[in-house]
């Protein structure tokens, strides 16, 4: 089965305040705002593309794991992958890094020194 999309023409996108949310499970200085498609986790269907950002020194302490597809983009800032619970160590990653992770993938802690905006997109894959 395809995965249907709405039609967005071009638009701006409002990078200020508003629409931004923390998401379950983050740490306050992370946000989502949803640009486009609907996830249902419970009921394993659907698509998202969102927008993440994360305040400078914010970090999450435990890996991530869900049951969809996710590709993520780092659009700006610097990322780290892999620190523990404290915010220590792990890989730092610059802009224009990509990561595709199919469902059950392991991934995170996750860490911004400087802040950064991520580009998400969440499916599941609804041809099993």
């Amino acid at each position: 089965m395809p995965i249907n999309k709405e039609h967005k023409e071009f638009h701006t996108i409002d990078m200020g305040t508003d629409g931004w949310a923390t998401p379950p499970g983050y740490p306050s200085g992370i946000k989502q705002k949803i640009i486009a498609g609907s996830l249902d986790e419970d009921g394993k269907t659907g698509h998202r593309t969102r927008l993440l950002r994360f305040e400078p020194g914010v970090f999450t302490t435990a890996p991530f794991v869900h049951d969809y597809w996710e590709e993520v983009y780092l659009i700006d800032g610097d990322l780290t992958v892999g620190n523990d619970a404290n915010g220590e160590g792990g890989q730092s990653y610059p802009i224009n890094t990509y990561a595709c992770r199919p469902p059950g993938a392991y991934h995170g802690p996750f860490k911004s020194e400087g802040g950064c905006v991520l580009l998400e997109i969440h499916y599941f894959d609804e041809t099993a």
